[in-house]
């Protein structure tokens, strides 16, 4: 690989001509040759003094792309060549065939229900660039042939920008079997060790599924295009009858907790809205669910991914090497065409906020409040007299008081708007944007094709919007609505954020409601377990500190992390992100509040008393290499390779219930942080 970069650095340069060594009329050309290589010499000059930085970013990713390349394949031939048993390091044996030796077998059917983003797009229809990749994956798998391509691969990744289905010519329809998300791409696994681990107890294709669907669109719209749910529906009741009337083990992962929601109501609605399964259908069919990696009440990841298609790994990349994404000379805009495609997904928009300030918490105050990043070590505000510790957690507390994270402000524009109490603080009201809102960049001389809808605000608005202003859980959805109104017009129609006063008002009977377990009920169904499993112990991201671009050139993102921010000593603010505890990716507050609080006994969210368990896994980096991703991981993903929630997952599906297996597994503040949610139950 460095070889081939050296020989590729040198065809830069023009090679010199050695006619003047030639004994032959070597006086008549010497002259003549002379003022060849001089001028050779200073055209060469002249092209290095004109593309430097052409010439320093194409070297610079070429030679991070090859040690990234050489190095992965390196690790990947050690790790083969390695003998099992190697000195030093043992592979622990694995869940499926410990748990077979004590005489564990498949009892209750199994159905797994993947994310966002895991689960594989198969080209069915598509534009003359697509010719030849026709039923060949477009996302997920190698990626080889789309990434000679990647503006036809972005063309038809993108859905309608107004129906939120297919643009004309294009079709794109998701990978159906266990194939679909069992790896994102080669050595990548997501429910690969989970399957196989299933598969040594017995399962196999008669007894496990994966309900795969089209991620991108909206929970409504997988069904209207694909009968989605209504193919789940009777997959779910051809299994239950074909396995000896056992009740099925529903598994999702990440976005496919709400998408699974969302079909619990649609399955007993009527039709022609719903699935007209009847009120016992769920109890009839469902013996548990055990939601991996929860999104309940949404990610804050998702405001900044839709307001500046960037979170906290991309404004890293962004401080190190500005370069490689904003570079006017390569004008790779490779935000804004990330952005242009997002925007059209519906699911993006599913993983909003939900529950508004009272979940996420205000301008001065939120639920994480005197959290400290140094996981070690558990610092809070002094307790107010109503504060119980009710977690079980095995965390030493320490409390003092210390200046509080403003975790409720979402995005705030400069570091001082932060530290300012509210009072000092401009009011927001994003009414007051309308009037300020043109078309007239529309159809201005910009080039390039790339283009978002910041492209039809005036400038003057742009920086109205960033006038220290902070933005809460609630009135960011209003500057998304300001800033994305074509985007949050259709995401409206299919999407709620809310949380319901009275669950028996007809309008949430709508289905744009289903997905939110704060504006839905439970089913009539009190013997089926619902978990709440995930990963504890990473730095998550909660809110953002943002900053005017300094680029102001015409279709480009106007606003960006401000990667330059840092907090002081046990701050848990890092390059513009506050950070809270989470599995990286989904806080705390997020993944358990709905099975510590929401529906803990009967609440007029779970009127029934559906029983819920909390079971946590706190993070353990792999000890080595050799261990890959980590058997102990708590990450977002590589949680599906933690033997502990394998082995829980195996002995529900066995028959255990939620008391064998050990009941609530607590290492967070969830419980202490669901007790400052004043919420009406």
């Amino acid at each position: 690989m460095a070889s081939i970069l050296r020989f590729r650095k040198l065809c830069y340069v023009e090679p010199v001509k050695f006619q003047f060594f030639q004994p032959q009329n070597f006086d008549k050309k010497e002259e003549t040759v002379a003022t060849k290589a001089k001028t050779s010499l200073e055209n060469n000059e002249k092209r290095n003094k004109r593309q430097p930085k052409e010439r320093s970013c194409v070297n610079s990713c070429c030679c991070v792309i090859g040690y990234m390349c050489t190095t992965w394949w390196l690790l990947l031939v050690l790790y083969h060549c390695l003998p099992a048993a190697f000195p030093g390091f043992q592979v622990p044996e694995s869940p499926g065939t410990r748990l077979k030796r004590e005489g564990l077998r498949a009892l209750h059917p199994v159905v797994l229900v993947p994310g966002i983003v895991t689960g594989g797009l198969e080209l069915w229809e598509g534009k003359p660039c697509a010719e030849g990749l026709f039923r060949k994956r477009l996302w997920g798998g190698s990626f080889t042939e789309v990434l000679k391509r990647p503006l036809c691969l972005l063309e038809h990744l993108a859905l309608h920008n107004e129906t939120g289905l297919d643009p004309p010519g294009i079709r794109l329809r998701a990978v159906s079997g266990l194939v679909a998300a069992d790896y994102f791409a080669p050595g990548y696994f997501v429910w690969a060790v989970l399957i196989e681990n299933l598969a040594k107890i017995g399962y196999e294709g008669k007894n496990m599924h994966m309900a795969a669907y089209d991620w991108r669109l909206s929970f409504q719209n997988t069904e209207i295009r694909d009968q989605t749910l209504s193919r789940l529906k009777s997959q779910i009741e051809l299994m239950y009858v074909t396995n000896g009337y056992k009740k099925v083990v529903v598994v999702p992962h990440s976005m496919g907790v709400i998408y699974f929601l969302h079909f619990l109501k649609w399955v007993e609605t009527p039709p022609p809205m719903g699935g007209g399964g009847g009120p016992g259908w769920c109890a009839k069919h469902i013996k548990s669910i055990m939601n991996i990696g929860p999104v309940f009440l949404g990610v804050p990841k998702a405001v900044s991914n839709l307001f500046s298609a960037e979170a906290k790994d991309m404004a890293s990349i962004r401080a190190m090497d500005p370069g490689v994404l904003d570079s006017e000379i390569l004008r790779l805009q490779a935000l804004e065409h990330v952005m242009r495609v997002t925007r059209t997904w519906d699911s993006i928009a599913s993983l909003l906020p939900k529950g508004g300030e009272t979940v996420w918490g205000n301008l001065d105050w939120s639920p994480e409040e005197g959290y400290a990043c140094d996981l070690s070590k558990k610092r809070y505000l002094q307790a107010s007299a109503g504060d119980k510790d009710t977690n079980g957690s095995d965390v030493k507390m320490d409390f003092h008081v210390k200046e509080s994270n403003k975790y409720g402000r979402i995005i705030s524009f400069g570091k001082e708007t932060l530290q300012l109490p509210s009072s000092q603080l401009p009011s927001v009201d994003t009414k007051e944007f309308l009037g300020t809102r043109t078309n007239r960049n529309t159809n201005s001389s910009c080039g390039g094709e790339v283009w978002t809808e910041y492209d039809e605000m005036c400038r003057e608005t742009i920086r109205k919007i960033a006038e220290n202003k902070p933005y809460t859980a609630r009135t960011a959805l209003d500057l998304l609505r300001f800033v994305a109104p074509k985007m949050m017009q259709r995401v409206d129609s299919h999407l709620s954020y809310g949380i319901a006063d009275n669950l028996d008002d007809p309008k949430y009977t709508r289905y744009k409601h289903w997905s939110n377990p704060l504006e839905t009920k439970l089913p009539d169904a009190p013997d089926i377990e619902i978990y709440c499993s995930y990963g504890v112990g990473i730095p998550t991201e909660r809110s953002y500190v943002y900053k005017l671009s300094p680029n102001d050139r015409c279709k480009s993102i106007p606003f960006r992390i401000d990667s330059s921010v840092d907090g002081d000593e046990d701050s848990c603010l890092s390059g513009g992100v506050h950070l809270t505890d989470g599995d990286e990716t989904v806080p705390v507050i997020s993944a358990g509040f709905m099975c510590a609080k929401g529906w803990r006994g009967r609440t007029r969210f779970n009127p029934s008393g559906i029983a819920t368990f909390i079971r946590e896994y706190r993070h353990k980096p792999p000890a080595s290499l050799l261990e890959g991703r980590g058997l102990e991981s708590g990450a977002h993903v590589d949680i599906m390779g933690n033997f502990a929630l394998i082995e829980d997952v195996l002995r529900v599906a066995a028959g255990a219930t939620g008391a064998e297996i050990g009941g609530d597994r607590v290492h967070s503040d969830i419980f202490r942080m669901s007790d400052r949610i004043n919420l009406r139950l």
